[in-house]
């Protein structure tokens, strides 16, 4: 493994604790309803898959992983022809993301930091991080290789 670095998403934290305490304080006025149950774990599962990003490079891929691993993502990194540092701005938001104009995707778990990749096909990637100059000097550092 060249780089792996785990980037925590404390919103999402704070956000997960928030639906806790509110469903807990619910459950306990509906004396357990199974069908409360039944929307409150669902719901906590996929707020804590977004709690974390892990980013991680070797010699043939940039995978990312959200959380526990139901979100994730490899690039091949032949197939990579540029990575910048970039900032995104507030109403992009956080967790995955297609943004429209310009045609990209974008997978952040907190902050605005984040390495854009374009890939040979035209598609643009944006990988949200809180050290974007570490992530960037790897991957350019393989495709220019």
């Amino acid at each position: 493994m060249l780089y792996k670095h785990t980037q925590i998403g404390y919103l999402m934290i704070f956000a997960l604790l928030a639906v806790v305490l509110n469903f807990g304080f619910v459950l306990t006025r509906a004396e357990l309803n199974p069908t409360l149950i039944a929307i409150l774990f669902p719901i906590l599962f996929l707020i804590a898959s977004f709690t974390t990003l892990k980013v991680m490079v070797d010699k043939k891929y940039l995978r990312i992983k959200f959380g526990y691993g139901i979100f994730k993502k490899h690039f091949k990194l032949k197939e990579i022809t540029s990575a910048r540092i970039v900032k995104n701005s507030w109403y992009y938001g956080w967790g995955i993301r297609f943004w429209p104009w310009p045609h990209m995707w974008i997978y952040n778990v907190s902050g605005f930091n984040a390495v854009e990749i374009k890939m040979k096909n035209g598609k643009i990637y944006r990988i949200g991080t809180d050290k974007p100059k570490n992530l960037q000097y790897v991957i350019t550092q393989i495709i220019n290789g």
